[in-house]
């Protein structure tokens, strides 16, 4: 996986406790329920795509395919936004993870 964004290490070196707790959180959120890492990394790509959390999307890409989601996998749950979220939601999660999935295309608006 790439390494962290910049904002994040800022985060982690500035206040390690404070990035520990939420690494520790996180673990204990994905080891409370019954999903398996892909289910779990492509609800995630969804939700940050619902939110419109363009770094978090990004995030969760990245994550989803290193568990062994496919691209077609990401791109369908994110079709799914366009009758909750709207189409013009959905197409901007559809382009961030572009962004990660197909990085030699070229966005333009």
């Amino acid at each position: 996986m790439s390494r962290l964004p910049s904002h994040f290490q800022w985060l982690t070196d500035r206040y390690p406790a404070i990035a520990a707790a939420y690494e520790k959180l996180g673990q204990e959120v994905h080891q409370a329920g019954p999903l398996d890492a892909r289910t779990r990394a492509l609800l995630k790509v969804a939700i940050s795509g619902a939110a419109r959390l363009e770094g978090g999307l990004h995030a969760h890409v990245r994550k989803a395919v290193a568990a062994g989601v496919t691209a077609d996998e990401i791109y369908s749950a994110l079709l799914l936004l366009i009758p909750t979220i709207g189409f013009p939601g959905a197409m901007a999660a559809l382009a961030w993870a572009r962004d990660i999935l197909d990085p030699g295309h070229r966005r333009s608006g």
